[in-house]
Parts: C-alpha cells; structure tokens; sequence
C-alpha cells in the first residue's frame, strides 16, 4: 500500500504479558525477525478489529480482550526506510498460548530489554522494549 509524503500507515499491535507481568510475547517472522504481533490497520477497521484480525492471522490464537486504551504509540519508519508508521500498542490477552505455526509466525516466546543483543529485531521492537523496561 504506498502512502503519500507526510502521512502515516497505522500499525496495531498486541501487547501479551506473561504472568508476572515483566515480559512481553514476540513472533519470530520467516526472515528471522522478533516482532510484537500486529500489523497494518485496514480501512474501516477499529483498532480492537485489526488486532484480533492479525492475532488469528499469525498465532492462529483466540483474542479474549483488547484494552479500551493504548498502553503506547511511537512512530518509526517502515522495514524499507520509505514511509512512516505510526504504532499502537494495546494490551491484549488470550484464550491460551497454544499457537500454530504460519506464514507469518513461526515461533513466538516471552522477551524482556536485556534479550534483545540475542535477537534479530527491527528498530520498532527496540524502540517499544526500551519503553517498556522504563
């Protein structure tokens, strides 16, 4: 989808805490990346709908609850350096963690700030765990 200069695409994207509330969950993409699940919002969509839309997508998961408000938001350029994005991060839970492999997610586990220097991120992932190590 091109997006005109000085306009952002929108991403949502879910924020699945372990249990001790310290952690956040993250998909390994088939390139190797650690991503929080989410994407691009598509037109019409609400937040809430776009989120559980990519969650069924990738982790082939069951969303139970979207919070009402954003937990965070920070802009960061797109994987090609050409347009920017806007992220929305809410938090977001889950029936289970029994996820099914897929195209866009082969692996998903629980991170913190200090695992990122053994992982492959995008500056968007790195840019929100600083945020959420804070």
């Amino acid at each position: 989808m091109e997006i005109k200069s000085g306009y952002y695409r929108i991403s949502v994207n879910a924020l699945i805490l372990n249990e001790e509330r310290d952690k956040f969950l993250v998909c390994k993409k088939a390139n190797g990346n650690w991503v929080l699940p989410g994407g691009g919002l598509d037109w019409g969509e609400t937040p809430h709908e776009g989120i559980v839309r990519e969650i069924k997508e990738e982790m082939v998961c069951t969303v139970t609850n979207v919070a009402d408000k954003p937990s965070y938001f920070l802009t960061t350029p797109n994987r090609n350096k050409d347009q920017w994005v806007a992220n929305v991060i809410y938090e977001t839970e889950l029936d289970s963690l029994a996820f099914t492999p897929t195209d866009e997610c082969v692996e998903i586990k629980f991170i913190n700030k200090d695992d990122l220097t053994s992982l492959n991120v995008p500056e968007k992932l790195e840019k929100f765990a600083h945020m959420f190590n804070s």
